[in-house]
């Protein structure tokens, strides 16, 4: 059987474009991306009030006749006409769409949701955190990338966030996570590896330079390999609150993970069963608590929920 070919639709987020490039590895498709902006004033409209049609878009030929794909994997609010479009034009493509499409669930072949997000449907599959295209191999590779920046046998990775409507990451909540890192950690003989996302705000990466640059190494831009490399070498991995996404990634390395928690602006009950959910796994404590090590079953959703999927394509 050829290998299938997937179009992948997101609105270019890191954590969007993770999950649908995850979904695609994890089937085993060969997948191009196609990156949405739809025009005014449907770019501010909610999909289930948008109309089914192609002057929702900015770009209309974002898919030729020529590469009509086996499979759309789509992900995030802009993406969810695209994809509908595409299935109305040829049924035989195979939809699957991540998180709430917030219209019939109908629409598509397959929707892969977080378990926290408590969505029920005969085409939903529930994943347990984000999915994402983070795998053991590709970690383990990387491992030497940061060798040579961090001169220690006991290693703390710190992954940062960035602000979003539900945290504003200012910098006394900062200073209280690099204080903690301080006592916890630095003070016991370990070095630090500070990363930050495409999320991170320069400002914050400044701070994390003047606070935490004498206790190990602060990388100063967005580098996926540094990240990799980050999560082989730690001991211990530490990720800001703000990102399911990002924690999600980080269990794949199998390291204990802390979760740095700050003050909320707003309800976020999602995010707390989320993480009382990797509490009950074992996957991840608050940081602050006591260091010890543990261990938890490996945790990669994409491969679990693609072999299912698969399935489905197959019948």
């Amino acid at each position: 059987m050829e290998k299938l070919k997937a179009l992948l639709l997101t609105q270019g987020m890191h954590g969007m474009i993770s999950q649908v490039e995850g979904m695609a590895k994890a089937i085993n498709a060969d997948f191009s991306h196609k990156i949405i902006r739809l025009s005014f004033p449907w770019n501010l409209v909610p999909p289930k009030f948008s109309p089914i049609s192609s002057i929702v878009l900015k770009d209309r030929n974002y898919v030729t006749e020529e590469e009509t794909p086996d499979l759309v994997i789509s992900c995030g609010r802009k993406s969810v006409i695209p994809s509908i479009l595409l299935k109305k034009k040829n049924p035989k493509i195979f939809t699957i769409h991540i998180q709430d499409p917030k219209v019939s669930f109908k629409n598509f072949d397959a929707i892969i949701a977080p378990e926290h997000d408590n969505l029920n449907g005969e085409n939903v599959f529930s994943s347990k955190g984000a999915i994402h295209y983070i795998t053991k191999m590709e970690i383990e590779r990387a491992k030497s990338y940061l060798v040579n920046k961090i001169n220690s046998q006991k290693v703390v990775s710190l992954i940062l966030g960035g602000p979003n409507k539900y945290y504003n990451f200012n910098e006394f909540q900062l200073i209280e996570i690099f204080n903690k890192i301080k006592s916890n950690f630095i003070s016991i003989g370990y070095k630090a590896i500070v990363i930050p996302s495409m999320r991170t705000p320069k400002t914050i990466i400044e701070l994390a330079k003047k606070e935490m640059g004498s206790c190990g190494h602060v990388v100063s831009s967005v580098d996926k390999q540094a990240y990799l490399s980050a999560y082989a070498l730690a001991d211990y991995v530490v990720v800001t609150c703000d990102s399911t996404s990002m924690i999600s990634e980080a269990a794949t390395s199998g390291k204990p993970i802390f979760v740095a928690h700050m003050k909320t602006k707003r309800n976020n009950y999602r995010f707390k069963r989320f993480f009382d959910l990797f509490k009950k796994m074992g996957i991840t404590r608050d940081l602050g608590e006591k260091i010890e090590t543990w261990s938890y079953k490996k945790h990669n959703e994409a491969e679990r929920i693609a072999s299912l999927i698969k399935n489905k394509i197959i019948n």
